[in-house]
């Protein structure tokens, strides 16, 4: 590259205005990146930033800063070609500027070029060896190869020397899921504990990471390890973890129930919950919650627990004041939820925040809000189901998660142009997005939250589900979202509603008689909409197959006793190989995650419908594939199996591969 001279002739008082376009361009797209303020606000912003730099190219059509800054508003606006042109235009005006290689290292990963964004950025480093954005560039590239180790120290090291940006907390927490840890290391345990700490991060992904730190660090595979109660209620990392984590690890789930049982036998010994041991008793009794007390308890235990809610009820009846009750609420709570106790009632006679500050988190999920949920369900008919049920045997929402993972806000006409590459100016001001089989809703709340363009309804079969979706769309003030079970949504369809986009999560399970699937698609979907799903089923683990088949032989019932008796008999178990890979599910840490995936299993057939459906070339469209790890795929070949599938074909069967794919209907 040759330095270009075109701006030497220009006045100085132009080269002073461009200067200041320049300056005012930065400030508004830096305006234009602040999640503080609205989409809207953010849009006005960026066009702000354009019309500046306009102006300044048309002073100065060579000017460098701008055509850079113009590249990373295409960038952002996913207009990759006219970008990856404006920094090398900007880069041939002024040649070794870091900021344009870390710009051009951002193009390349935009573009699925994660090895040439690494070598962008490295060159980047080299002109400025303190650039920060190009070392979280080199940490992204790294990720997104695969290469977690490597990315998850540089994160690290970015956050030691003060760089504290959202990406990095996310890339970070991004490449902790794919850590093995297997010794005890105080810089990953203070890692975890810095995740932890920071809200807004989905801590529910970093469990396996953060059961594993508690692993190594308790000496749990040594069978003669003590567990110390004093010790354990100071250790910050633990606490944390049963605050805001589900820990898929067997060893952990038997040291939780060790400490629970050690505080209740000091309960019974002094009579007496020290406040040393309060924290910990609070962090046991939400992690219970979550797992919807899926850690059973011997019946010793049981029977004090059982002794403390008939103490606490006699005092409810008496009227003993609110400080008299908060130990035994706390020891309570570690066994039960309180909304199901026989007290439950007189406990609403004070809101939440009449309640001391560090009770407030327990009440809230084991009261409050099971409480919302159940006026929540009485709106549907599918409630007559539960009514005959004892209170414990109530099915709970799964999955349990408590953040929404982070996502730039944009709009799903954005995503449809910039992913799929496709036309959206017929698209109407308003998008409608159908999510089948939602779960308790995580995926289907981002959608609404971070697109601002559409309206989501959010389809499930367990009524848990919509009522905590329903919650927590409430909580989070997401207007733009309804949660329902199939049998509205079939209605819906059938009165000639129709979607723009469906998403398909969890499969309905064989118990939906009634639903066809691949039925409801063809009916909701118009010419130009969009069918993503998954080619794989989960929940097909050999232990899996087994105790269904269990279940098939004695008649069991989706009952509290028969799941825990079921999940007893595989931890018993677990060193027997046709165990491994249930313990290795974080569904299996929930009683919710068990009966869903043993007396609610999805249905197979549902799938190879919707592909046989999906396959009609005269009607449908593959648009995009990805694999695991979200690389997209050449789609011709994709379009042969489906191909060869339709013919027969079981052995380049879609089915089971694990693939993310996109179809369009076509007319």
């Amino acid at each position: 590259m040759q330095v270009q001279h075109h701006n030497a002739h220009l006045p100085h008082s132009v080269k002073a205005q461009v200067a200041r376009l320049v300056l005012q361009a930065n400030l508004a797209y830096g305006e234009s990146n602040n999640q503080e303020s609205s989409y809207v606000q953010r849009l006005k912003e960026r066009q702000a930033c354009r019309e500046h730099l306009g102006q300044a190219l048309s002073l100065d059509a060579d000017n460098a800063a701008a055509l850079g800054l113009l590249g990373r508003v295409e960038l952002d606006d996913g207009h990759l070609e006219k970008a990856y042109a404006l920094f090398n235009a900007s880069l041939n005006q002024h040649p070794g500027q870091a900021q344009q290689y870390c710009n051009l290292g951002y193009w390349a990963l935009k573009s699925e070029r994660p090895a040439q964004a690494e070598a962008y950025f490295v060159q980047a480093l080299e002109y400025d060896r303190q650039s920060s954005a190009a070392f979280c560039g080199v940490a992204h590239a790294k990720r997104l190869q695969g290469q977690f180790d490597v990315a998850y120290l540089h994160y690290r090291k970015l956050l030691q020397t003060g760089s504290e940006w959202g990406s990095i907390y996310s890339g970070m927490l991004t490449c902790a899921r794919h850590l093995q840890v297997h010794r005890a290391d105080s810089d990953l345990a203070q890692d975890a504990i810095a995740l932890l700490r920071h809200e807004g991060l989905p801590h529910q992904e970093i469990g396996r990471f953060v059961g594993a730190i508690i692993q190594q660090q308790y000496d749990l595979d040594n069978p003669s390890f003590q567990v110390m109660l004093d010790a354990a209620a100071e250790d910050e990392l633990l606490i944390l973890a049963l605050q805001k984590t589900l820990m898929p690890n067997a060893a952990v789930e038997e040291l939780v129930s060790l400490l629970r049982r050690a505080v209740m036998a000091e309960v019974a010994h002094t009579a007496t919950l020290r406040d040393e041991l309060q924290p910990l008793c609070l962090a046991i009794a939400l992690y219970a919650e979550r797992s919807g007390f899926a850690i059973a308890a011997e019946d010793d235990e049981e029977r004090l627990a059982s002794t403390i809610n008939e103490s606490l009820s006699a005092q409810l009846a008496m009227g003993d004041p609110q400080d008299a009750l908060t130990g035994s609420l706390m020891v309570s709570a570690m066994y039960g939820a309180l909304f199901h106790q026989r007290f439950a009632v007189q406990l609403g006679a004070w809101n939440l925040m009449d309640w001391p500050l560090g009770l407030q988190p327990v009440l809230s999920t084991s009261y409050y809000s099971r409480a919302e949920e159940e006026a929540i369900k009485q709106n549907f008919d599918e409630k007559a189901e539960e009514l005959c049920l004892e209170k414990a045997d109530v099915p709970q929402a799964w999955p349990s998660w408590s953040k929404l993972a982070h996502r730039t806000e944009t709009s799903l006409r954005t995503v449809m142009a910039q992913e799929l590459d496709l036309n959206t100016e017929h698209l109407p001001t308003t998008l409608r997005v159908m999510v089948c089989g939602a779960q308790s809703g995580q995926r289907a709340l981002e959608l609404a939250q971070y697109l601002d363009d559409v309206e989501v309804i959010a389809v499930d079969e367990s009524l848990a589900n919509i009522a905590k979706g329903t919650r927590m769309a409430q909580k989070l003030n997401i207007g733009n979202i309804v949660f329902w079970p199939w049998s509205i949504a079939q209605r819906f369809v059938a009165d000639g509603h129709q979607v723009h986009w469906i998403d398909i999560g969890r499969l309905p399970s064989a118990a939906l008689t009634q639903l066809s699937l691949a039925a409801l698609i063809n009916s909701a979907s118009h010419s130009g909409a969009i069918v993503h799903l998954h080619t794989a089923i989960d929940e097909q683990t050999p232990g899996d197959k087994q105790i269904r088949r269990l279940i098939h032989e004695h008649n069991l019932q989706p009952g509290r006793t028969s799941l825990r008796q079921l999940r007893r008999m595989v931890l018993a178990n677990r060193q027997d190989a046709l165990w491994t890979d249930l313990l290795q599910d974080e569904n299996f840490y929930s009683l919710g995650g068990c009966r869903d995936r043993w007396f609610r299993a999805q249905d197979s057939r549902q799938l190879e419908e919707t592909l046989a459906l999906l396959s009609n070339e005269v009607e449908w469209k593959l648009v995009k594939a990805r694999d695991e790890d979200g690389h997209s795929l050449a789609t011709g070949p994709v379009q042969r199996q489906i191909q060869a599938e339709v013919l027969g074909s079981e052995v380049q069967s879609l089915m089971g591969q694990n693939l993310s794919v996109y179809f369009q209907r076509r007319r």
